[in-house]
């Protein structure tokens, strides 16, 4: 297996520059990238057979077909770096070029994870003065997505700045920038998800050095609370994102069990207005009736893969009690009346404080029924800890 990984390591240096010039040039993520990741259910627990049934389950569970097209594999697959510096899966996964081979058969594309670092968060060998090897290797694999995560680079940064933030700050950015720069010389179009938590302003900086998304924030957590730090945190962002480069709050957690459905609502709703990526942290194999009612709600999905590629943002708050707008393809608008509230309340929108001009017909996207029309303002009961999530038309249009 050995002779076999690094015939292929070799093999990997013959890249026709045609294809350089390719990825160079095709965009990554017009919308927001959705799929599937490991991570938040699995953790390092994963094996080529999960990854296998984890894709099968995109497939029959319809989520394929919806947009989840992304399997991803989070940390845990690393095994050791030999003396050439190639970089070996553990055993639990065998041959990752035939993985990556069945993933692509069921029409889903496939994501892998390392670091910037000598070490992954893990503690597993990450890509820290291998770069270029191990972009290479990732596309010979058939590499579609790749998630780079700061962790021990952390310690360079503090060791080589001496404490001084812009150099730090300089030393992270020109990390992310290498192996941008490494994945592109490749010539496969992988899409490059920068994990680095938010630090430096990453907004301003990640399409510099070719993000396709970024995280806003540190890791989120299976609760109302953490979720909803994270996700309404990310007001004011909105000018930053759009195709081909995005805001991340982190993968989603719905499915796994430590929310109530109107919390994973909320949760699914503020995503879909951030223009978030819908990376789905669950046990695909294992989900009940409701929480496919909400990963498959292909209306709140519209949302978030609006052609428009525009983020919302708050447009007013009282309160606990928040509505945020989107923009829509088109002239419509998504908006999204939050309360923050653990018992249910009145809220009431106003058309003119979302930026709509006359009146609306409202379609409410967790009902699948229309609201009618609305010519100055609409007071609706919202549920604790809920969500009313609604799409504006112009009359006639």
């Amino acid at each position: 297996m050995n002779n076999l990984y690094a015939a292929a390591a070799i093999a990997s240096l013959l890249i026709p520059a045609a294809r350089c010039a390719l990825a160079q040039k095709q965009m990554l993520a017009a919308t927001p990238p959705m799929g599937w990741s490991t991570w938040n259910y699995f953790h390092h627990d994963i094996s080529d057979a999960l990854i296998r049934e984890e894709a099968d389950a995109l497939v029959s569970s319809g989520m394929r077909d919806a947009g989840y097209v992304y399997v991803n594999i989070d940390g845990g697959w690393e095994g050791y770096r030999d003396a050439a510096g190639v970089l070996y899966p553990n055993s639990n996964f065998p041959d990752m070029k035939a993985l990556g081979d069945y993933i692509h058969s069921r029409g889903l594309k496939f994501g892998m994870y390392t670091g910037p670092g000598p070490e992954t968060c893990g503690g597993a060998p990450a890509s820290y003065g291998y770069e270029a090897q191990d972009a290479r290797m990732f596309a010979s694999w058939g590499v579609d997505f790749l998630k780079y995560d700061l962790c021990s680079f952390r310690v360079i940064m503090k060791r080589d700045s001496g404490g001084d933030i812009e150099k730090s700050d300089a030393l992270m950015i020109a990390a992310y920038r290498k192996m941008h720069q490494d994945l592109v010389a490749t010539g496969r179009p992988i899409l490059f998800s920068l994990c680095q938590y938010g630090w430096g302003e990453v907004w301003k900086w990640g399409p510099q050095v070719g993000g396709n998304m970024w995280r806003t924030s540190g890791d989120i957590s299976d609760n109302y609370d953490r979720m909803t730090s994270i996700g309404f945190r990310e007001a004011g962002l909105s000018k930053y994102a759009g195709p081909g480069h995005w805001n991340d709050p982190d993968m989603l957690e719905v499915g796994n069990g430590g929310m109530t459905l109107d919390e994973e609502q909320t949760h699914f709703s503020l995503w879909a207005m951030l223009a978030a990526p819908l990376i789905a942290g669950n046990d695909l194999r294992k989900m009940t009736p409701e929480t496919k009612g909400i990963l498959l709600n292909k209306e709140v999905i519209a949302v978030d893969q609006d052609p428009l590629g525009k983020e919302g943002d708050r447009a007013y708050a009282e309160g606990p009690l928040e509505v945020w707008s989107k923009p829509l393809q088109d002239g419509d608008m998504a908006v999204a009346m939050f309360n923050r509230i653990k018992g249910a309340t009145g809220m009431t929108l106003r058309l003119h404080a979302v930026g709509w001009r006359g009146p609306a017909e409202a379609r409410n996207l967790w009902t699948h029924e229309s609201v009618g029309r609305i010519n100055a303002s609409y007071t609706v009961t919202v549920p604790g800890h809920g969500v009313v999530m609604l799409r504006l038309t112009h009359p006639g249009h």
